[in-house]
């Protein structure tokens, strides 16, 4: 939701002031009619008319809040103080689906060739019981790779973990979430909107970004004197899972200031037929913002967020020998299962907690001119519990802490009305240490890292057109010490370097609100990762024993990108997306014919390998408003990798998905109810036949169809907002394993889920 205003003329009644203007799709540009906008404090109301005009008449000089409601949009609530004739000019996400522009600190980037996709505020709090990654599963071409029902992370044209960077308010979120169990330590509710950008044009973001940019924004605080708040709760049938959370603002005269809180806590998982014993979780998150103007020209936000959590791993899982292994991963029900459901969280299990404390500071010259500030620091510690023999498994068998610094400076200038330029330096540096609390060889060993980076992006735009350049270069450093896996053992230290090169360049083509074209080509390069040089012994929360290689080269990409968006009379409206890219020295983790067996039970066997690797596939959207308030929802992915040098397939790519959705929206409003919906949803994802037998321990699962419906309505009381809603999940029971999640081989996936969110707003 966007808003600007401008005021006119001042009237000479102090009760003869107009309030008008206009209400459009964000995503299309184009008109949304008869919405309806209340001035709330003058309990006026006016339904805007076919050309999404609206006028209030004969107001009153004072404080309002101004309410627009809309069928198939978010409710959205603005206060401003009226002392003359206003115009305002509102835009809605009512096809937020197809909204192509990128969120960065409250404001739209719509001077970007960036191809992106983003989920709002309403989106995201519906689903705020899940993890980020099961979120961001809702735009097309991001898939997730899971490990269990607890842990998941975001697939973004079938590249994910250290590919993908996780932007949290603006800053690279830094943890131990180079392994595929190591999900983003962030809590959806803390976001108002979360963008997907799939483009090769992301180079002032940094961090690794051959898969893409995730971006998870906070609005700015509403300059609104008085105090409103949320309240959600969400209950979840399976795993008898319960999630709390709140969050309040207010603009007082000291500071503008926001907090909020997330309580989580769900139990064993079940199957159709069984219990996945020991997949529960617990997890409380805090956030806290400030915004000030500390001197005259220069406005700060201070941030900061605490993530914790524990979680269980399925205790079928981890198997004491290799016979019982090679049973395990063809068995119907995995070992260890028990007939009852528990809370109770035993080995093998998670514990993570991450801070992130964040200050910026933006000085705007004028209109051409702004210059941004950045400091960031995170700790992030985590600890993962083996089952132990000898009454040990309360000691960790890893326990890492990590703290990050990052430090950045960027200028941006408009050089006239059709050249826009910006650059940037940043500094990141993270020092990860084993804690002496394991009596173990650990897993990653100790590093120090140091990253310098220089970025510049350039944009010329005119009445249709726009085109985008950008280049980046980064140093980075590693010093490792480790001890060497090998008897006698000795300690190593070895530095790494690496040079990385960035450019990128894009166009997009305009011509009316009809019609946009897109295209983006960018060259990169990234360093292997920790866990992908250095990686030696059981990897717990994949319940896999994985090995680094010290010689592994640093991956260079090649990618284009096109997209089209097509809009047919605010009805029809298509999104189609072709992508294809080449890595050379590509990292992958390759499962290898062996199963081991350690003093800690008996595990597969995985190697990082490197090869030439091709990339292309495409994504898809369908959106078809049959009439006000039924809409209909299709959405496509397509993704295929190659390893070049061996020719085979790549493993852990997604296979084929395909989404329906049907909303019906009533536009009749009666006994105080202001919106309901019905919804029916449909998912089909096809059996990975791309995939040798042995490239992996087991078969790809057969394709599979889950069905899901729901409905809510919004109800006023007491002049606040409430929200009702209950939704399916695999309303079948339908039993299937996933190819991207890493315990398919030992347990099926989730059963039925019934889910009721209740969220009140004041």
């Amino acid at each position: 939701m966007a808003i600007s205003c401008c005021t006119v003329a001042s009237a000479q009644d102090n009760c003869n002031f107009t309030l008008s203007g206009s209400i459009s799709d964000e995503g299309s540009g184009l008109a949304l009619p008869f919405a309806q906008v209340q001035a709330v404090e003058a309990a006026r109301s006016i339904m805007a008319d076919e050309n999404g005009f609206f006028q209030l008449k004969n107001l009153c000089e004072g404080a309002y809040h101004l309410h627009i409601n809309h069928i198939g949009c978010e409710a959205v609530e603005y206060f401003f103080e009226l002392k003359k004739d206003t115009v305002f000019n509102i835009t809605l996400q009512h096809h937020s689906e197809l909204v192509d522009e990128v969120v960065i600190h409250g404001s739209k980037s719509q001077h970007a060739a960036h191809i992106s996709h983003s989920l709002q505020q309403e989106e995201i709090r519906q689903q705020g019981n899940k993890n980020l990654a099961d979120v961001l599963e809702n735009i097309a071409g991001v898939s997730v790779l899971r490990n269990g029902s607890g842990i998941s992370k975001p697939v973004i044209h079938g590249l994910y973990g250290n590919r993908v960077s996780i932007l949290n308010n603006g800053i690279v979120q830094s943890g131990q979430q180079w392994g595929n169990d190591h999900a983003p330590e962030i809590d959806p509710f803390a976001a108002e909107h979360v963008a997907v950008v799939k483009g090769a044009a992301v180079v002032e973001y940094g961090g690794n970004t051959l898969g893409g940019v995730v971006l998870v924004e906070r609005d700015p605080i509403a300059a609104d004197p008085h105090l409103h708040g949320k309240l959600n709760y969400i209950a979840e049938s399976n795993a008898w899972a319960h999630t709390l959370h709140t969050d309040m603002e207010q603009q007082t005269k000291w500071a503008a200031w926001r907090v909020g809180g997330t309580l989580k806590i769900q139990g064993d998982a079940r199957a159709p037929d069984y219990w996945l014993n020991n997949t529960g979780k617990r997890e409380a998150d805090f956030s806290v913002q400030l915004e000030k103007n500390l001197f005259k020209y220069w406005n700060s936000t201070f941030y900061y967020s605490l993530f914790n959590t524990n979680l269980g791993i399925l205790r079928g899982s981890h198997i004491g020998n290799i016979s019982d292994l090679e049973t395990a991963i063809h068995r119907d029900i995995p070992f260890f299962t028990e007939s009852s459901f528990s809370y109770q969280l035993e080995s093998p299990r998670q514990s993570v907690q991450h801070h992130l404390w964040k200050i910026e500071s933006k000085r705007i010259f004028n209109d051409k001119n702004t210059l941004k500030l950045q400091y960031s620091t995170q700790i992030n510690r985590r600890r993962e519990f083996d089952v132990r023999r000898g009454g040990r498994s309360d000691i960790p068998a890893l326990s890492l802490l990590q703290q990050t610094h990052f430090a950045g400076v960027s200028y941006q200038r408009s050089l006239s009305e059709k050249w826009w330029w910006k650059s940037g330096v940043q500094l990141n540096i993270v020092d990860n240490t084993n804690n002496p609390e394991t009596d173990i060889l650990p897993l990653i060993p100790d590093y120090l890292s140091y990253q310098s980076g220089i970025y510049s992006v350039l944009q010329r735009e005119s009445e249709d057109w726009l085109w985008e350049g950008g280049v980046r270069y980064d140093f980075k450093y590693f010093d490792v010490v480790r001890i060497v896996p090998i008897v006698p053992y000795r300690i190593e230290r070895r530095p790494h370097y690496f040079h990385h090169f960035q450019a990128s360049a894009g166009m997009r083509y305009a011509p009316d609100t009809r019609f946009k074209w897109s295209a983006n080509v960018g060259w990169a390069s990234r360093a292997p990762d920790i866990n992908e040089l250095y990686s030696a012994g059981l990897h717990q929360g994949v319940s896999g024993i994985e090995e680094g290689n010290p010689n592994l080269l640093q991956e260079t990409s090649l990618k284009g990108i096109v997209a089209a968006e097509f809009f047919l009379n605010n009805k029809l409206f298509i999104q189609a997306t072709a992508y294809y890219q080449h890595i050379s020295n590509y990292i992958y983790l390759q499962a290898q014919n062996e199963f081991r067996l350690t003093i800690r039970g008996a595990f597969p066997l995985y190697v990082y390998e490197q090869t030439q690797a091709r990339l292309y596939g495409t994504d898809a959207v369908l959106s078809y408003e049959w009439f006000s308030g039924l809409k209909f929802q299709a959405k496509y992915a397509f993704v295929r990798g190659d390893d070049v040098s061996q020719s085979l397939p790549l493993p852990y790519m997604p296979p084929a998905n395909f989404h329906f959705t049907c909303t019906y929206t009533p536009s009749s409003a009666k006994n105080r109810q202001r919106q309901t919906f019905i919804q029916i949803q449909s998912r089909y994802v096809a059996e990975q036949k791309h995939l040798q037998p042995q490239q992996d321990f087991l078969a790809s699962p057969s394709s599979y169809w889950l069905l899901g419906v729901g409905g809510g309505s919004d109800f006023e009381w007491k002049k606040h907002l409430i929200k009702v809603s209950l939704q399916t999940e695999n309303l079948l029971n339908a039993r299937y394993r996933d190819y991207l999640n890493r315990l398919r081989y030992f347990c099926d996936e989730k059963g039925i889920n019934v889910m009721l969110r209740v969220a009140y707003k004041w």
